[in-house]
């Protein structure tokens, strides 16, 4: 997977679906400052980074042992579930954040029989919040999970740890650590850009709060 990981960061990079600024960081939904900024949608408008990706999901996928369907975790994630499904001819389902307000109020769109062994797949993986709640409503419904798989994982060492503890395998194709390599490969970052990212992976919060103070 190495040669596929450095590919698939390289087009990351090369279309701006992950952009790195650690002089002027982006300003996260939570609030945290951060110098790198990942929108995984951009692929989808490019047909090329869009068929490497759609090749890479679907084989990493497949790698699960008795696979029956796919989930794809709403919003960013439905695409791509979508796409994997397709492409290795299984049943597909998305879940939602929360239970649609109105007509049946469902958590899960579509029909999975109950039983199945199911991959779910998100766009990128940070927190890993998001997937565990994907996970939980798939088990209530009495499902039974394969392993997550995502297009770009942060790596944070909470998120990992929560995976190992749970015991689900979180399979990505590429990550921050390779990212930062080839961007320093590419000269799209500097050494001192890639040492304050470095740091920024090893804590979000406290970079985010050095930042601020240094305002």
């Amino acid at each position: 997977m190495t040669l596929l990981s450095q590919n698939i960061a390289d087009q990351l990079l090369q279309i701006k679906a992950i952009q790195l600024n650690p002089q002027n960081p982006y300003t996260w939904a939570s609030g945290l400052r951060s110098p790198i900024y990942c929108d995984n949608r951009q692929i989808l408008s490019f047909p090329e980074a869009r068929k490497h990706v759609i090749f890479a999901l679907a084989r990493v996928s497949s790698e699960f042992a008795d696979v029956d369907a796919i989930a794809g975790v709403a919003t960013a994630g439905i695409p791509w579930g979508a796409y994997v499904a397709d492409r290795l001819d299984l049943p597909y389902c998305y879940v939602r954040s929360k239970p649609k307000d109105h007509g049946l109020k469902n958590l899960i769109e579509g029909k999975i029989p109950t039983g199945s062994n199911v991959v779910v797949v998100e766009d990128l993986v940070s927190t890993g919040g998001s997937s565990f709640e994907a996970i939980e409503a798939l088990k209530v419904e009495g499902m039974t999970i394969a392993g997550v798989v995502c297009i770009f994982h942060y790596g944070f060492a909470q998120t990992l740890q929560k995976f190992a503890e749970n015991k689900v395998e979180c399979k990505s194709l590429t990550n921050f650590s390779i990212l930062l390599e080839r961007s320093l490969h590419s000269q799209y970052i500097s050494g001192d850009d890639f040492t304050k990212l470095k740091s920024w992976n090893l804590n979000p919060k406290a970079w985010s709060d050095q930042f601020q103070s240094s305002l």
